[in-house]
């Protein structure tokens, strides 16, 4: 039985009449008689009688035409449920970051999800760039972002921007470096605090700077940020970070910060999601948020201290 012949049977049923059952449904008359039949030959039963005055429904066919009914108002219920879902997505959903990338992005994320999507339940989860690959293969989260694309038949990655990553000093300088780029091969001469292997940090800075013959071997290794951080603003060393995670530090005057030349360090930032898992309303309404939010956030100037800006602007 399909939907259509259980509709036109019940029109049938409901006005007595094939004629003005067919008009209500803006279908001619004999399209609606074939239906009906059709429904007959299938259930091997007479459904109707016609007679002078209209048609008559058999006891097969009452009993037809109250599983109709059901059927008919189900359908038109989950058509309408449906439909409200583009309108007004509901679900849960889970994003999982590194902790620098949260530092900028979490807030401005919930806050305009919330205010788009108010009936999706989020949560934000932080963790390593590994870690967080780990839990969207194994399931954990939904969305992904990320350092560097997996190379994963699995894993499907968009680039959300190219994140340029600078030398971090006290405001003081202990080392009194001068205000323009540093090459990196200075910094083998500096107090570096860095994290340990196999952080996803560490592993792109001694990459990049492996292939152009540079070793850094920091005087202390840190895997926390903020630890980090606070022993860059006392003096006890130098570190490397992505500018977004400091710049609130930078505009109160609690650190400085040098870009890194010779050769540049950069690594991309992309948003991730499984391929092994169909996308819902729910992801896809995250995923839309992530992306406008990052472009905002480069807009504002996150992501590039002051001084490169003006100079990328002349």
């Amino acid at each position: 039985m399909e939907i259509k012949q259980l509709k036109s049977f019940s029109a049938v049923a409901e006005f007595g009449s094939f004629s003005r059952a067919a008009v209500a449904l803006s279908v001619a008359q004999p399209v609606l008689s074939r239906q009906v039949k059709s429904l007959e030959t299938e259930l091997g039963v007479r459904l109707l009688y016609r007679n002078g005055r209209g048609i008559i429904l058999t006891e097969a066919g009452k009993l037809l035409d109250q599983y109709a009914k059901g059927i008919l108002e189900s359908t038109a219920r989950a058509r309408s449920e449906i439909a409200a879902l583009q309108s007004d997505p509901r679900g849960s959903v889970t994003i999982g970051m590194p902790p620098s990338v949260g530092f900028v992005l979490t807030v401005p994320l919930v806050q305009a999800f919330k205010r788009a999507y108010p009936s999706i339940a989020l949560r934000v989860v932080e963790g390593f760039s590994g870690h967080v690959l780990e839990w969207l293969l194994t399931g954990r989260i939904d969305v992904a972002v990320l350092y560097n694309a997996p190379r994963m038949g699995n894993v499907l990655s968009q680039p959300l921007l190219q994140d340029d990553l600078f030398l971090l000093g006290a405001a003081k300088d202990p080392c009194s470096l001068p205000a323009k780029p540093v090459p990196a091969r200075r910094m083998t001469e500096l107090p570096m605090i860095l994290p340990s292997r196999p952080h996803g940090l560490r592993l792109v800075v001694d990459q990049i700077l492996g292939k152009a013959g540079i070793v850094l071997n920091p005087d202390l290794e840190v895997d926390a940020m903020p630890s980090t951080l606070n022993l860059i603003q006392r003096g006890v060393g130098y570190t490397i970070l992505s500018y977004s995670s400091v710049h609130h530090l930078v505009d109160e005057g609690r650190i400085k910060v040098w870009s890194i030349v010779e050769p540049q360090l950069t690594r991309k930032l992309i948003l991730a999601t499984s391929s092994q898992r169909p996308g819902t309303v729910a992801t896809k309404a995250l995923t839309d948020i992530v992306r406008s939010e990052m472009r905002e956030l480069v807009r504002r100037g996150l992501w590039r201290p002051q001084r490169q800006r003006r100079e990328a602007a002349e």
